[in-house]
């Protein structure tokens, strides 16, 4: 196979079940060491049981892979460190971390609690935070490294009753994005896939018909291509149902307006100048914008 894993050791939070699983199963098919992560809770991030882990273990050993089971919650990150060592003392080194665990508590944000978006947050954002963390000093180390966040078309777009789940995932971009700057120079590929699959945590959403179609097994092909050596960085792949697109966030030209009372009035005249697509960009980092402020502000009083 063109796309191999042989001699690499991966990290998959969240593999207990799910698209999870499927990235665990076919990272281990392709060849990689696999730490199989899972809390064991409910889709809510309520109870734990490693067996979740241990049952995906179990079909890795018996295919002829090597795995190793994790029960630590992604929130902590004494847990988490302690979980990357137990891959550094088992196989010497940790070269994929796919950051897939996560929950929802879906509500309308009129009707939300703030524990709920709090603790929907701390798992998707800072869960992937703390295990970019405890790999990163590896990755550096050993020079080379794949991170894959998950993120989703509701952070990337909006979705009803979702807004801690959307603020979270599109935060993992805004993570991503700068990992990937910061890695750059110690070969640490970060990118972001964006799946529809049905899972646990879209049961109940979609019709059934549409969930038959969003096979997880559909998505593993994107997450194989941003977590292998020949991976891009700081790329979005969206993925469902054997279709895979790109996302992008870009700037466009924008209009020089510069600083007066009557400003705000001209700004409203042009925004449709302002928003125009033509001509966009896909910044390379986040200088982009006030260079082309300050280069529009000059050339105004050329």
């Amino acid at each position: 196979m063109g796309i191999d894993f042989n001699g690499r050791v991966a990290i998959v939070t969240g593999a207990g079940g799910g698209l999870g699983r499927q990235h665990a199963l076919a990272l281990a098919a392709r060849g990689a060491k696999v730490l199989v992560n899972d809390l064991g809770g409910a889709v809510d991030g309520s109870g734990a049981t490693v067996g979740a882990a241990q049952a995906v273990v179990d079909e890795i050993r018996a295919a002829g892979g090597e795995a190793l089971a994790n029960g630590a919650s992604v929130t902590d990150f004494a847990a988490v460190e302690a979980m990357v060592q137990q891959a550094i003392d088992a196989w010497g080194r940790v070269d994929v971390l796919v950051n897939n665990a996560g929950i929802l508590r879906d509500k309308s944000f009129s009707k939300m609690s703030m524990d709920d978006f709090r603790l929907v947050v701390d798992v998707h954002l800072m869960g992937a935070a703390n295990c970019c963390k405890a790999v990163w000093p590896h990755m550096v180390a050993q020079q080379y490294g794949r991170i894959v966040m998950t993120t989703s078309s509701t952070g990337l777009y909006g979705n009803f009753g979702q807004s801690n789940y959307g603020a979270a995932k599109l935060a993992q971009v805004g993570l991503m994005q700068t990992l990937a700057i910061e890695g750059a120079k110690y070969n640490i590929h970060v990118n972001a896939l964006a799946p529809t699959a049905a899972t646990r945590m879209t049961e109940g959403l979609m019709p059934q018909e549409v969930l038959d179609a969003l096979k997880p097994e559909a998505v593993v092909p994107a997450m194989l291509v941003l977590a292998h050596e020949s991976a891009p960085t700081r790329t979005i792949l969206c993925a469902g149902a054997g279709t895979f697109e790109a996302a992008h966030i870009t700037l466009t030209q924008g209009v020089h307006l510069g600083i007066g009372a009557d400003v705000p009035e001209q700004l409203a005249a042009h925004l449709a100048q302002v928003t125009d697509r033509a001509g966009e960009q896909v910044p390379q980092s986040g200088a982009a914008q006030g260079t082309n402020e300050v280069g529009k502000a000059l050339a105004a009083r050329a």
